[in-house]
């Protein structure tokens, strides 16, 4: 009886939760949209037809679809579109993607170091002319599906037209630099065709990036070219990673002092999440280099190569997964942007004439089928930030431990807070993850507020990023505490009231229900080093609530199920 009692309440009370007026109202306006890698078919031949003019539509019609399948309002690829640049292979790709159109999902290209190759060189004006007639969107034409405020640095040069472009999609401002050569500037370093400069465009980002003007809370910044690269040792800065420091600097910190957290860029084919410092060590920015929707993959090179010049010491490793096709979806829902990357669940694929069957990608010799396989996408990586919260770096080794509030967001003007703390008590990176060159990935630990937006929450609502090892199930174990308004709990010194998280379908449940392994129980007072994974408690004392738990996600104090009780 005291079982069929326990399931009766669980089951009510997530019903309650999910049918309330305002439930979830912290997440009501959150929306999507898409990154892809770069788009090339590099096999010489292409035995099943299905990637005309050097364009891997094999890989981008499946991609598509899973894009189509998340309900994102766009998707940005991060250039080489094509192998070979030339007319008819960009209208090649830009035929590719109207499956999204047809959706109504929009889709925004620029041009990447293959877009200047064709035969003879500037034979097609470096594909200026082909990427405005094939994609009239990145100009505000036709195609944009809600995305608005368009400009381009057309005051550095009438080339840059649809090239460099930026606009605004709800509450969050999109920039997408391109470097490349133009009829009317070329300059040739680190073995590329560099064109308009940083520094050329430099007021013109500025411009767009002012976040005290722009009127988005959220900026993404996007080129082809890497700040730093894992094989690829050019950067957007016209040179290799050492050149042009100032230019570096002055970029570094305009993405900084606007809160533009991420710059998202292709050229590599690998997934790597970094911390780039600029060369004057004052700004620091979190780098994304997709993974490819190509079959060419590449491998990183070592960090004592001469070209490195000895600037990978500006770089800290966060998570790399190689030889791999995936993309990416960013959530953006108030001031908070989750990131979830999906790869395909066989990865080790070969490049080239070894696509995709060699099982030594770096070392293969022998030719592959060079048909692309059905691909099986899983989501293998979750991280994101929130602008009204913090961002911690912890090594290998090193403690979890953090405080944050809703201060930042009560000064931000957000309304609605109960002025609710989270701490994390205990907890230890405990990873053992190298990338390729042997070097311990760290992480960044994100938090983020939001409004409790229901009736039966007793705090605000702390969400956490960023603690679990690529493609793991579950993080570290870790004690997470939170604050909780009196006026607002219902029989806190029993188990129907503690530490609750959201479920991706909406539903809050008890924080313990969702342990991967550990035994669920409920104890009256604070937290004790030797509790174990899967225990709860209420501290009255200090109006605390806590949890021990092994994964991330959004948590707020609730009046919610009933824990079984300690025996």
């Amino acid at each position: 009886m005291r079982m069929k009692r326990f399931l009766n309440a669980t089951v009510l009370w997530v019903l309650l939760l999910a049918v309330l007026p305002g439930t979830g109202s912290a997440f009501a306006e959150a929306w999507k949209f898409a990154v892809m890698g770069d788009t090339q078919w590099t096999c010489p031949t292409d035995p099943a037809g299905k990637n005309p003019n050097n364009v891997s539509v094999s890989i981008i019609d499946q991609i598509n679809r899973r894009l189509i399948e998340h309900g994102v309002r766009f998707v940005i690829q991060v250039g080489d579109l094509t192998e070979n640049g030339n007319d008819p292979d960009i209208e090649t790709r830009a035929r590719a993607a109207q499956s999204l159109y047809d959706a109504g999902i929009g889709f925004f290209p620029m041009r990447g170091n293959h877009e200047t190759m064709a035969k003879p060189e500037g034979s097609t004006r470096y594909a200026i002319p082909a990427m405005q007639k094939s994609f009239p969107q990145t100009r505000g034409g036709n195609n944009t599906f809600g995305a608005t405020n368009f400009s381009s640095p057309v005051a550095v040069s009438a080339d840059l037209d649809g090239m460099s472009y930026s606009f605004d999609y709800s509450n969050a401002r999109f920039v997408i630099i391109d470097n490349w050569a133009t009829p009317t500037k070329r300059v040739d370093a680190a073995d590329y065709r560099y064109g308009y400069s940083i520094a050329d465009q430099q007021a013109w980002i500025n411009d767009r990036l002012d976040k005290s003007r722009r009127g988005t809370i959220h900026a993404f910044v996007f080129s082809h070219q890497n700040l730093m690269g894992e094989n690829h040792q050019d950067s957007i800065f016209t040179g290799f990673t050492n050149e042009n420091p100032a230019m570096q600097n002055e970029f570094y910190a305009s993405l900084l002092q606007n809160g533009a957290r991420y710059y998202i860029s292709g050229h590599d084919h690998i997934h790597q999440r970094s911390l780039v410092a600029s060369p004057d060590g004052a700004s620091r920015i979190e780098e994304l280099i997709a993974a490819p929707a190509s079959s060419k993959f590449y491998t990183p090179k070592s960090l004592t190569d001469a070209k490195w010049h000895g600037q990978k010491v500006r770089e800290t490793s966060l998570s790399q997964e190689t030889y791999t096709i995936g993309y990416y979806i960013y959530t953006v829902d108030g001031p908070r942007v989750t990131v979830d990357y999906y790869a395909d669940d066989h990865g080790n694929w070969a490049s080239d004439t070894c696509y995709p069957d060699g099982a030594t990608p770096q070392t293969c010799t022998a030719a592959g089928s060079q048909v692309t396989p059905v691909l099986h996408f899983v989501k293998k990586e979750t991280w994101g930030y929130s602008q009204n919260g913090k961002e911690v770096l912890v090594p290998q080794g090193e403690g979890y431990e953090l405080t944050d509030d809703t201060s930042k967001a009560v000064a931000d003007g957000e309304p609605g807070y109960l002025h609710t703390m989270a701490r994390i008590l205990s907890g230890t990176n405990a990873s053992t993850r190298k990338d390729y060159n042997g070097r311990p990935l760290a992480k960044t630990v994100d938090t983020g507020w939001a409004p409790r937006g229901n009736k039966l929450l007793a705090s605000d609502i702390f969400t956490l990023w960023g603690m679990a090892d690529l493609g793991a199930g579950s993080t570290d174990i870790y004690v997470l505490a939170i604050t909780y308004d009196s006026r607002l709990a219902k029989h806190p010194g029993t188990g129907r009231f503690g530490i609750a998280t959201k479920k991706p379908d909406g539903s809050w449940v008890n924080a313990a229900d969702l342990t991967v392994g550990g035994t669920k129980r409920f104890v009256k007072g604070p937290w004790k080093s030797r509790y174990g994974l899967g225990t709860c408690g209420v501290d009255r004392r200090t109006k605390t609530a806590w949890v021990v738990v092994n994964y991330t996600g959004s948590f707020a104090v609730s009046n919610g199920p009933p824990l079984r009780k300690r025996k």
